[in-house]
């Protein structure tokens, strides 16, 4: 695979934004979104259109690069890893550029995909770190490693539609929490000890999680809305109860 590189400018061949207007002068033609989502230190975020993908910077906001693929189709999923030039992407809407079930290693350097991973159901998430690729589908997660890709680790979860999966990424090694095997419950991988912990979360679905750079505390929220809870990863102890007004 080729060696990631990193700058505070993003990937080294910047193309200038631009925008396309319809035939009416008034109005301008925004292709359909279909994914945003932040780097792992939120200096900027990538954005998943019908026609390629674009990055735009947060403090201050400004735009950074797009990219417009030569072969047309939507990108569903974009993961940036910090601002360096490798992306993992997943094609979508209903005329996605690749299969639902892939996520594409695109290298900004050369401007191609160098490697593919492959799966029988949808990918719902890509999560990134400098050493290792997170791939959440329906109901298994896969962990591998970023520089061979050898799958690591294989995962099973209850039904996770919305591809809820955290990960570390100032730790080393890595935390990885995910839905656990019933409703309400996570899981809490430690790959230092490699032990697996189960908590029970919640008594209906959970639907959000936040991890914490070093992976030392968890957020999460159920289905109901109206409670947030805060534990401690390394022995799943909970620490604190955030409840909201329901009227």
């Amino acid at each position: 695979m080729a060696t990631r590189t990193e700058s505070d400018s993003g990937p080294d061949n910047h193309t200038t934004t631009t925008t396309t207007i319809t035939n009416n002068p008034t109005q301008v033609a925004t292709p359909p979104t279909y994914h945003l989502s932040f780097n792992q230190n939120h200096t900027c975020f990538s954005v998943g259109l019908q026609n390629g993908f674009r990055v735009f910077d947060t403090d201050p906001f400004k735009p950074s690069f797009r990219r417009e693929l030569d072969t047309h189709g939507g990108i569903g999923l974009v993961a940036m890893l910090y601002r360096c030039n490798l992306f993992c992407l997943v094609g979508g809407g209903p005329d996605p550029i690749y299969p639902s079930n892939k996520v594409m290693i695109w290298d900004d350097h050369v401007s191609r995909c160098i490697g593919e991973l492959s799966f029988r159901s949808e990918v719902r998430n890509v999560k990134l770190r400098r050493d290792m690729i997170v791939v959440v589908l329906n109901q298994k997660i896969f962990v591998y490693n970023f520089l061979d890709l050898k799958l690591l680790l294989q995962i099973e979860t209850v039904l996770n539609p919305n591809g809820l999966c955290e990960i570390s990424q100032n730790s080393s090694p890595m935390v990885l929490v995910s839905l656990g095997l019933q409703k309400g419950q996570i899981r809490v991988e430690n790959f230092g000890s490699k032990k697996s912990k189960f908590v029970m979360a919640h008594d209906s679905r959970v639907v959000c999680m936040s991890l914490t750079q070093d992976g030392g505390r968890l957020a999460t929220a159920s289905s109901k809305g109206t409670l947030i809870r805060v534990f401690n990863t390394l022995d799943g102890t909970l620490l604190q109860e955030v409840w909201s007004s329901v009227s």
